[in-house]
């Protein structure tokens, strides 16, 4: 991938201002809540990235300050900092201030590139109180400060150097954002997902509000093997049906394509794109592309060698995705995404080239591994036959039952409203904390559905078997969704008849409670995750105690409120005799009026919205808890034991 070494200042094209992001972030980044804060480091660390891929640029480092203001630091060529010859400024200052203005409008200077649709880094100065870039370049260090996206003086050169490079950190605006506090776990999700994506590139994140024995906590991201590697970190907790990934390399018109695919024995399809490094939530033509050569070449495999012979159903799309975990990457020189997050690809092309190079590629790998082209073909087999059974199973929870009137389960106590905005429907562990809660709910707008002991795991089980378990069943018809088929024969959730626009799991607060809540949110995300997408979704939080003095008392939800309660009541003296803890371990230890006070009443409850910020990480997360794999869950209970308050 050959590009333009002479990246100056006549390679940046100014197309616009910037005054409209700070009157509409939302327009620029999708939102102003976590996601559209955390949005401004990918722009940033994008740059970072398409350096790399121009062949410039081999370490990344993200680092979270106390006052959650971010430093990213490459070692690529460094900004252009000389005279922009239209705007008779310095390159630095246009690239900083003006929106759409970069290099990546230039074809020489970046073949590919992830941030041409974007708003790039003028977007983030502009929703930043404070902003410093500092710039390594011609043996110089360039630096300019900027507050509220505005220069606060002229590009300065604060001293001499032997590297090149760019640094850029800014302080996020919280006069825009709800939040302001980076989650280091998406941070480094993301930049663990990019080392996969770019091998042979160093990654390295540094939190420096967290210090763990006296030293900040950071970790390196490094892969070798790519997407093939990708794959396998997936799957960690899944057993593979076949040996190794089968990996396609190959070039079309421009078009990079590198794609990685593993079978194993799960049941759940999982296919993860990108285009250019952006993560497409939403799919697009080279996802089409993708799984157009997957049903062509399984087809025709299956039919030159009879093997399906003896099926009295046609084989369906979906079949040949049932347990196949892929990572599909396309770099692509001039990107079409539609909507301004980049979620979906939408250039026609390359379906096409997507499709021509898998094919051929998966052709040979058929013709050269006969016996694991048999076991992925046998596994479609038994998926396409779950899915008849699934679908009678389906048909059978679905279809209202005339004895009972209305359909919804008997024991469901619903609320008198119709309208399923102001409706809400708790989904409460066992029958006794389901009699309390209907006694303390408001019976207007609050439906109460008992759930008898632990669900089914979905993790673990046939399609058919899930719509054949009581709880499950009653979840369905309880909700008014249903599972349909749309014109491509994919299952989709219908909601057009949700009754409830808030679902809340409410369970007891200790280690089966939250096992239960666990199970609820893997049937929820296997099978119902649109309901999680649109926000309906939402997790109870019952107080852990009760803090009573005399007649006084107050609700604690954690280890610290109860010291604190405690050290009101006591009013700093040592004696706390008269002082008494209640500890619910269970919602039937409250009585109907604690349960509405605490954890029902819209007023005062606090309840936790279930949002997908990373659906790969989620994926991997449910089948590492959920799944038959004992080490990796092992690994994760020992690595996040030391931040749970677990009761024994």
């Amino acid at each position: 991938m050959s590009t333009n070494n002479n990246y100056d200042a006549s390679n940046i094209q100014a197309l616009e201002g910037l005054e409209a992001v700070r009157k509409r972030p939302g327009m620029y980044i999708g939102s102003t809540d976590s996601k559209g804060l955390h949005h401004l480091v990918w722009e940033v660390v994008d740059n970072s990235i398409d350096e790399h891929l121009a062949g410039h640029c081999s370490q990344i480092n993200v680092t979270i300050h106390p006052n959650n203001s971010i430093t990213v630091t490459d070692d690529g060529r460094g900004i252009p900092v000389g005279l922009h010859e239209k705007l008779q400024k310095s390159a630095l200052e246009v690239v900083m201030t003006v929106l759409h203005a970069g290099g990546k409008f230039d074809k020489d200077t970046y073949k590919v590139s992830g941030g041409l649709h974007g708003v790039g880094v003028s977007c983030v100065n502009a929703l930043s109180q404070a902003m410093t870039a500092t710039v390594h370049r011609d043996g110089k260090i360039h630096q300019q400060k900027y507050a509220e996206g505005k220069p606060q003086g002229p590009v300065e050169i604060i001293g001499e150097t032997d590297i090149t490079g760019t640094q850029i950190t800014f302080e996020p605006d919280a006069s825009i954002f709800d939040a302001v506090e980076y989650r280091y776990e998406t941070l480094a999700n993301r930049l663990k997902e990019l080392a996969y994506l770019n091998k042979g590139l160093r990654l390295k994140i540094t939190d420096e509000r967290v210090a763990d024995d006296g030293e900040f906590v950071t970790e390196d991201f490094y892969s070798e093997g790519g997407l093939k590697e990708f794959v396998k970190y997936l799957d960690e907790s899944k057993t593979p049906l076949i040996d190794y990934p089968i990996h396609v390399t190959s070039e079309e018109d421009n078009v990079e394509v590198e794609v990685a695919m593993q079978y194993n024995t799960s049941y759940s399809e999982n296919i993860y794109s990108f285009v250019n490094n952006i993560n497409t939530r939403e799919g697009g033509t080279h996802v089409s592309g993708f799984r157009r050569a997957i049903n062509r070449l399984f087809t025709k495999y299956g039919e030159d060698n009879g093997l399906f012979k003896k099926l009295k159903f046609k084989i369906a799309g979906e079949d040949f995705r049932e347990g196949l975990t892929a990572v599909v990457s396309v770099k692509v020189p001039e990107p079409q995404f539609k909507g301004q997050t980049k979620g979906e690809l939408g250039n026609s092309e390359v379906t096409g080239i997507v499709s021509r190079e898998v094919g051929q590629a998966l052709r040979h790998w058929l013709e050269e591994n006969p016996k694991q082209a048999k076991k992925i073909v046998d596994k479609v087999i038994l998926a396409a036959t779950a899915r008849h059974a699934a679908r009678k199973a389906r048909e059978m929870v679905q279809r209202k039952n005339p004895l009972s009137g209305s359909g919804l389960p008997g024991k469901l106590s619903d609320c008198s409203s119709r309208d399923p905005n102001v409706s809400e429907i708790f989904l409460v562990e066992g029958d006794s904390a389901g009699g309390t809660a209907k006694q303390g709910r408001d019976r207007n707008f609050q439906a109460i559905l008992p759930l008898r002991g632990k669900i089914l795991n979905v993790e673990k089980a046939l399609e058919h078997k899930i719509y054949e378990n009581e709880e499950i069943k009653n979840m369905f018809t309880a909700l008014g969704v249903s599972i349909i088929e749309n014109e491509d024969g994919e299952r989709v959730l219908n909601t057009d008849k949700l009754r409830y626009h808030k679902i809340v799991v409410m369970c007891d607060a200790d280690v089966d409670g939250s096992h239960i809540t666990t199970l609820i949110l893997t049937f929820f995300f296997r099978y119902m995750k649109k309901l999680i997408e649109d926000g309906h979704i939402y997790i109870a939080t019952p107080p852990l105690y009760q803090v009573r003095k005399g007649k006084n008392y107050q609700y604690c939800w954690n280890e610290e409120e109860r010291k604190a309660a405690i050290d009101r009541f006591s009013n700093g003296s040592p004696e706390t005799s008269n002082i008494k803890i209640q500890r619910y371990k269970g919602l039937g230890e409250m009585n109907s009026e604690q349960l509405w006070d605490t954890t029902m009443d819209p007023d005062t409850r606090i309840l936790r919205q279930v949002t997908i910020e990373d659906a790969l990480e989620a994926d991997r997360v449910f089948a590492m808890l959920m799944g038959d794999e004992v080490p990796p869950r092992r690994h994760f209970i020992e690595t996040h034991a030391k931040y749970a308050n677990v009761d024994v």
